[in-house]
Protein backbone atom coordinates (compact mmCIF):
# COMPACT_ATOMS: atom_id res chain seq x y z
CA UNK A 1 0.00 0.00 0.00
CA UNK A 2 2.82 2.42 0.81
CA UNK A 3 4.12 2.11 -2.76
CA UNK A 4 0.66 2.84 -4.17
CA UNK A 5 0.30 5.86 -1.88
CA UNK A 6 3.63 7.26 -3.05
CA UNK A 7 2.60 6.74 -6.70
CA UNK A 8 -0.67 8.57 -6.07
CA UNK A 9 1.21 11.40 -4.35
CA UNK A 10 3.64 11.58 -7.28
CA UNK A 11 0.71 11.84 -9.72
CA UNK A 12 -0.87 14.62 -7.66
CA UNK A 13 2.46 16.46 -7.54
CA UNK A 14 2.94 16.13 -11.33
CA UNK A 15 -0.56 17.38 -12.10
CA UNK A 16 -0.15 20.30 -9.69
CA UNK A 17 3.12 21.25 -11.40
CA UNK A 18 1.52 21.18 -14.86
CA UNK A 19 -1.33 23.41 -13.67
CA UNK A 20 1.03 25.86 -11.94
CA UNK A 21 3.06 25.97 -15.17
CA UNK A 22 0.01 27.53 -16.90
CA UNK A 23 0.96 30.92 -15.46
CA UNK A 24 2.79 32.07 -18.66
CA UNK A 25 -0.39 31.66 -20.72
CA UNK A 26 -2.61 33.73 -18.41
CA UNK A 27 -2.58 36.58 -21.02
CA UNK A 28 -3.83 34.16 -23.70
CA UNK A 29 -6.51 32.80 -21.35
CA UNK A 30 -7.62 36.37 -20.58
CA UNK A 31 -7.69 37.23 -24.29
CA UNK A 32 -9.77 34.09 -24.95
CA UNK A 33 -12.31 35.17 -22.32
CA UNK A 34 -12.68 38.55 -24.06
CA UNK A 35 -12.88 37.04 -27.56
CA UNK A 36 -15.54 34.50 -26.58
CA UNK A 37 -17.55 37.04 -24.57
CA UNK A 38 -17.52 39.58 -27.40
CA UNK A 39 -18.50 36.89 -29.90
CA UNK A 40 -21.51 35.89 -27.80
CA UNK A 41 -22.52 39.49 -27.04
CA UNK A 42 -22.60 40.16 -30.81
CA UNK A 43 -24.92 37.21 -31.37
CA UNK A 44 -22.41 34.75 -32.77
CA UNK A 45 -21.64 31.23 -31.58
CA UNK A 46 -18.85 29.00 -30.30
CA UNK A 47 -17.95 25.88 -32.31
CA UNK A 48 -15.82 23.16 -30.72
CA UNK A 49 -14.22 19.86 -31.73
CA UNK A 50 -11.52 17.32 -30.93
CA UNK A 51 -10.91 13.56 -30.87
CA UNK A 52 -11.33 11.05 -28.04
CA UNK A 53 -11.02 12.75 -24.64
CA UNK A 54 -10.80 16.07 -26.47
CA UNK A 55 -14.19 15.32 -28.09
CA UNK A 56 -15.59 14.87 -24.60
CA UNK A 57 -14.00 18.17 -23.56
CA UNK A 58 -15.59 19.91 -26.58
CA UNK A 59 -18.99 18.59 -25.48
CA UNK A 60 -18.28 19.58 -21.86
CA UNK A 61 -17.51 23.19 -22.83
CA UNK A 62 -20.62 23.40 -25.03
CA UNK A 63 -22.71 22.05 -22.15
CA UNK A 64 -21.31 24.67 -19.75
CA UNK A 65 -22.22 27.46 -22.18
CA UNK A 66 -25.64 26.20 -23.29
CA UNK A 67 -26.64 25.11 -19.79
CA UNK A 68 -24.96 26.93 -16.95
CA UNK A 69 -21.62 27.07 -15.20
CA UNK A 70 -22.29 28.64 -11.79
CA UNK A 71 -25.35 30.81 -12.33
CA UNK A 72 -28.81 30.66 -13.85
CA UNK A 73 -28.69 32.88 -16.93
CA UNK A 74 -29.67 32.89 -20.59
CA UNK A 75 -28.38 30.04 -22.73
CA UNK A 76 -25.25 30.80 -24.75
CA UNK A 77 -24.94 29.42 -28.31
CA UNK A 78 -22.31 26.69 -28.57
CA UNK A 79 -22.05 23.49 -30.60
CA UNK A 80 -19.70 20.54 -30.29
CA UNK A 81 -19.18 18.95 -33.71
CA UNK A 82 -18.51 15.62 -31.98
CA UNK A 83 -22.01 14.88 -30.72
CA UNK A 84 -23.92 13.71 -33.79
CA UNK A 85 -22.90 10.13 -34.55
CA UNK A 86 -24.79 10.07 -37.87
CA UNK A 87 -22.87 13.10 -39.17
CA UNK A 88 -19.53 11.79 -37.88
CA UNK A 89 -19.95 8.34 -39.39
CA UNK A 90 -21.41 9.47 -42.71
CA UNK A 91 -18.63 11.99 -43.37
CA UNK A 92 -15.99 9.47 -42.30
CA UNK A 93 -17.51 6.77 -44.50
CA UNK A 94 -18.36 8.87 -47.56
CA UNK A 95 -15.29 11.10 -47.52
CA UNK A 96 -12.58 10.62 -44.89
CA UNK A 97 -12.18 11.00 -41.14
CA UNK A 98 -9.62 13.70 -41.99
CA UNK A 99 -12.47 16.02 -43.06
CA UNK A 100 -14.99 15.13 -40.34
CA UNK A 101 -14.72 18.62 -38.79
CA UNK A 102 -13.83 20.76 -41.82
CA UNK A 103 -16.91 19.51 -43.68
CA UNK A 104 -19.13 20.56 -40.76
CA UNK A 105 -17.31 23.89 -40.33
CA UNK A 106 -17.86 24.69 -44.02
CA UNK A 107 -21.62 24.76 -43.47
CA UNK A 108 -21.95 25.89 -39.84
CA UNK A 109 -19.21 28.47 -39.18
CA UNK A 110 -19.97 32.11 -39.96
CA UNK A 111 -17.96 35.33 -39.82
CA UNK A 112 -17.59 36.43 -36.20
CA UNK A 113 -17.90 32.95 -34.70
CA UNK A 114 -15.21 31.53 -32.41
CA UNK A 115 -13.93 28.06 -33.28
CA UNK A 116 -12.02 26.03 -30.70
CA UNK A 117 -10.01 23.01 -31.81
CA UNK A 118 -8.74 20.71 -29.06
CA UNK A 119 -5.70 18.48 -29.64
CA UNK A 120 -3.31 17.20 -26.97
CA UNK A 121 -0.75 16.25 -29.65
CA UNK A 122 -1.21 19.56 -31.45
CA UNK A 123 -1.14 17.65 -34.73
CA UNK A 124 -4.60 16.10 -35.23
CA UNK A 125 -5.16 16.48 -38.98
CA UNK A 126 -8.95 16.68 -38.80
CA UNK A 127 -8.73 19.37 -36.09
CA UNK A 128 -6.20 21.32 -38.14
CA UNK A 129 -8.37 21.14 -41.26
CA UNK A 130 -11.43 22.29 -39.33
CA UNK A 131 -9.53 25.28 -37.98
CA UNK A 132 -8.15 26.19 -41.42
CA UNK A 133 -11.62 26.16 -43.01
CA UNK A 134 -12.91 28.28 -40.11
CA UNK A 135 -10.13 30.86 -40.61
CA UNK A 136 -11.12 31.15 -44.29
CA UNK A 137 -14.68 31.84 -43.15
CA UNK A 138 -13.41 34.73 -40.95
CA UNK A 139 -13.94 33.02 -37.60
CA UNK A 140 -11.52 33.55 -34.72
CA UNK A 141 -9.65 30.29 -34.12
CA UNK A 142 -8.38 29.04 -30.77
CA UNK A 143 -6.27 25.94 -30.13
CA UNK A 144 -6.46 24.13 -26.79
CA UNK A 145 -3.22 22.21 -27.20
CA UNK A 146 -0.25 20.41 -25.69
CA UNK A 147 3.38 21.46 -25.85
CA UNK A 148 4.11 20.24 -29.37
CA UNK A 149 2.47 20.26 -32.76
CA UNK A 150 1.84 22.44 -35.79
CA UNK A 151 -1.69 23.63 -34.93
CA UNK A 152 -0.35 26.39 -32.64
CA UNK A 153 1.12 28.06 -35.75
CA UNK A 154 -2.22 28.37 -37.56
CA UNK A 155 -4.60 29.55 -34.80
CA UNK A 156 -5.30 33.11 -33.69
CA UNK A 157 -4.87 32.15 -30.01
CA UNK A 158 -2.83 29.18 -28.81
CA UNK A 159 -3.54 27.84 -25.32
CA UNK A 160 -0.63 25.42 -25.12
CA UNK A 161 0.00 23.33 -22.02
CA UNK A 162 3.75 22.88 -21.60
CA UNK A 163 3.59 19.14 -21.06
CA UNK A 164 3.88 16.03 -23.25
CA UNK A 165 1.79 13.58 -21.19
CA UNK A 166 -1.75 13.30 -22.58
CA UNK A 167 -3.63 12.75 -19.27
CA UNK A 168 -1.88 15.72 -17.64
CA UNK A 169 -2.52 17.92 -20.69
CA UNK A 170 -6.21 16.98 -20.49
CA UNK A 171 -6.31 17.78 -16.77
CA UNK A 172 -4.80 21.21 -17.47
CA UNK A 173 -7.25 21.76 -20.35
CA UNK A 174 -10.14 21.26 -17.94
CA UNK A 175 -8.72 23.87 -15.57
CA UNK A 176 -8.27 26.30 -18.48
CA UNK A 177 -11.75 25.91 -19.88
CA UNK A 178 -13.40 26.06 -16.47
CA UNK A 179 -11.65 29.39 -15.88
CA UNK A 180 -12.82 30.58 -19.30
CA UNK A 181 -16.43 29.44 -18.76
CA UNK A 182 -16.52 31.07 -15.32
CA UNK A 183 -15.34 34.45 -16.57
CA UNK A 184 -17.39 34.39 -19.78
CA UNK A 185 -20.53 33.67 -17.77
CA UNK A 186 -19.81 36.55 -15.37
CA UNK A 187 -19.03 38.93 -18.23
CA UNK A 188 -22.23 38.03 -20.12
CA UNK A 189 -24.35 38.37 -16.98
CA UNK A 190 -22.83 41.77 -16.21
CA UNK A 191 -23.51 42.93 -19.79
CA UNK A 192 -27.13 41.70 -19.61
CA UNK A 193 -27.75 43.67 -16.40
CA UNK A 194 -26.95 46.97 -18.13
Amino acid sequence: MTNRYSEIQKKLDNTSRVILDLEPIIPEISKTIDVISNCLIKGNKIVLFGNGGSAADAQHIAAELIGRFNFNRSSLPAIALTSNSSILTSISNDYSYDVVFSRQCASLVKRGDVVIGISTSGNSLNVKKGLLVSKKLSATTIGLLGKKGSIKKIVDISLSVQCETTPEIQEAHRVIYHIICDHVEKKIMKKNKK
